[in-house]
């Protein structure tokens, strides 16, 4: 049976494609290849790179957001975030580059749409101004993908020679003799949870919010 090509079926096929490629290596071509059709077939339903990414994206963030509701009775506003960050970091996990996927890129879809309003009203029943929840959602959204870039970079996949992340290699990286806390450090961070580093730094930054919020409200 022939498949019917449009711009969902195309960023599946991309998506698809990733663990082999990587963004970089990601060609219209290939893709075409994938669906077994020519690439001219491709340019009716995505004009060039740009909108496919677009359209990769778009099918990356609905994927995390699907069935998210609001806070269920007795959850507060930090836990109902630490969720979403924590399925949007799930998603773009599930592929290689999934990040650089998502960051920078244009998504349109009413699955955005909804969430940032859910997040708003949210954030507005906990007590937050309009003006307030309004900064919450993009602060959260750059951290999460910030986070998830650095730590698929970690993976060393684009390095022909090795992972340099490798913790032997960072060790021969740092000369512990005269930074003896950086080699600590980078010890430790490589070391780290990755899943608890992240709830750690989106803790701090949740506190953060809360504390600026009250600041403001006491001005």
């Amino acid at each position: 049976m022939t498949v019917k090509i449009d711009a969902k079926v195309i960023a599946e096929a991309a998506l698809g494609l990733l663990d082999e490629v990587g963004l970089d290596g990601l060609t219209m071509r290939k893709v075409a290849a994938a669906l077994d059709v020519q690439a001219p077939a491709l340019y009716w339903h995505v004009k060039n790179k740009r909108e496919l990414l677009d359209a990769m994206a778009q099918r990356l963030f609905v994927s995390a957001v699907d069935g998210v509701e609001g806070p269920r009775r007795g959850e507060d506003w930090q836990g109902w975030v630490l969720a979403l960050a924590g399925r949007l970091r799930r998603a773009m996990l599930r592929y290689r580059d999934g990040a650089k996927v998502l960051a920078g890129t244009y998504v349109s879809d009413d699955a955005m749409w909804r969430i940032v309003e859910l997040t708003l009203r949210t954030l507005e029943d906990a007590g937050f101004s309009a003006f307030d929840a309004e900064r919450v959602f993009p602060i959260l959204l750059h951290y999460t993908v910030g986070f998830v870039i650095e730590e698929q970079a970690q993976f060393g996949a684009e390095y022909a020679d090795g992972n340099p992340y490798d913790l032997a290699q960072l060790a021969q990286a740092v000369d512990a003799d005269r930074y003896p806390r950086t080699a600590r450090m980078v010890a430790d961070i490589f070391k780290a949870d990755t899943d608890a580093e992240f709830d750690h730094g989106l803790r701090v930054i949740l506190a953060g919010i809360q504390a600026t919020r009250a600041v403001s409200e006491t001005s």
